[in-house]
């Protein structure tokens, strides 16, 4: 059937022709099939691509595989709920972030006689002035926690400062992605620390940089994601103490630079499939209730899925089997807590 024969058709009905064309003779070259009903190069392609974007046909081998409708249907409809799925979790970690800063920021202003400043700051120039600052006005403590490595033209500064806080008696806590050990510069640099007084740790886990002073000054991202947006300074025990307490956390699950941990005989390799799947959502930042609903299953499997991986890990809390986790490689490729970039200043 020719073009002509059948009058000008439009392209969604062009795209039909080619179409039936195809699963009237199958193997047949799709530009032999275009040929026959007098498609032009620019109509062929069309047509190509309206078929490919709705799952009708497959162009990757030499042959045109065609799709039966419903198939395709339920293909166009599976990428779907995956795209859903993938924006909910981007939602669902975007929200546990905002929570994390929004929560501490509300509750400091509940207090009465907190005396909370709060300042957004996005000239780099200003957050180096203030980093500088804290050597001279540090009285008892500075703790620093970085996800990426220190700019090399950074490294001979922040031992001057190590230097000059240890003299004057200031406690200086640095943490660190556990991977920046791994690079030979950077392990001579933390070396370096040590051997000034610094107290140094890795994690595999670091959720954001931060930079905290005694209890009155706090510098940390506005979005913990992406450290180069703008900062938040913040200045008050009514809100630093909060971020302290997250640090605490996160120190005593790092391990202190230079110590080699023996393994406990538990590597996760007995984790089932779909027990994986869960620590790797989870470490996701998505919700018990959205991993339910993604593997088809009830909250009460959930719970109970998530206490196997905890035992077989051998943690005590969430927090411990996605640190565990992260160490042993098992959310390697997936997109975790880490996935920050690297740090714009540190201390």
């Amino acid at each position: 059937m020719s073009k002509n024969a059948a009058g000008v058709r439009t392209g969604g009905e062009q795209a039909l022709a080619l179409y039936q064309a195809l699963r009237a003779a199958p193997g047949v070259p799709l530009d032999e099939a275009a040929r026959d009903l007098d498609l032009t190069e620019a109509e062929r392609e069309r047509a190509r691509a309206e078929l490919t974007t709705l799952g009708l046909i497959d162009t990757t081998a030499p042959s045109p595989l065609v799709i039966a409708p419903d198939v395709a249907l339920l293909g166009l409809l599976r990428h779907e709920r995956d795209r859903l799925e993938s924006r909910l979790a981007e939602t669902s970690r975007a929200h546990t972030a905002l929570e994390t800063l929004a929560g501490p920021f509300l509750r400091a202003r509940a207090e009465p006689g907190s005396d909370v400043e709060v300042e957004i700051v996005d000239d780099p120039a200003r957050i180096r002035r203030e980093l500088a600052d804290l050597t001279k006005t540090a009285r008892g403590s500075v703790h620093s926690m970085a996800t990426g490595s220190v700019r090399r033209e950074e490294m001979g500064l922040e031992l001057d400062r190590d230097r000059e806080r240890v003299a004057r008696g200031v406690r200086v806590q640095a943490m660190y992605s556990a991977r920046v050990g791994q690079v030979p510069e950077m392990d001579q640099h933390l070396a370096a620390r040590t051997a000034l007084g610094a107290e140094i740790r890795l994690s595999p886990v670091v959720p954001m940089n931060m930079v905290l002073a005694d209890d009155s000054f706090a510098l940390l991202p506005t979005d913990p994601r992406d450290p180069g947006s703008p900062a938040i300074l913040a200045r008050g025990p009514g809100l630093v103490r909060v971020y302290r307490a997250l640090y605490a956390y996160c120190w005593q699950a790092a391990t202190p630079y230079g110590h080699r941990e023996e393994p406990d005989g538990r590597g996760g390799g007995v984790l089932t499939e779909q027990q994986r799947t869960v620590l790797r959502m989870l470490a996701s930042g998505i919700k018990d209730e959205q991993v339910a609903r993604a593997l088809g299953v009830s909250l009460r499997t959930v719970s109970r899925l998530i206490s196997e991986v905890m035992h077989e890990l051998g943690a005590a809390s969430r927090f411990e089997a996605g640190v565990k986790a992260a160490r042993l490689g098992l959310l390697d490729g997936e997109g975790g807590p880490e996935g920050l970039g690297t740090p714009r200043d540190t201390a």
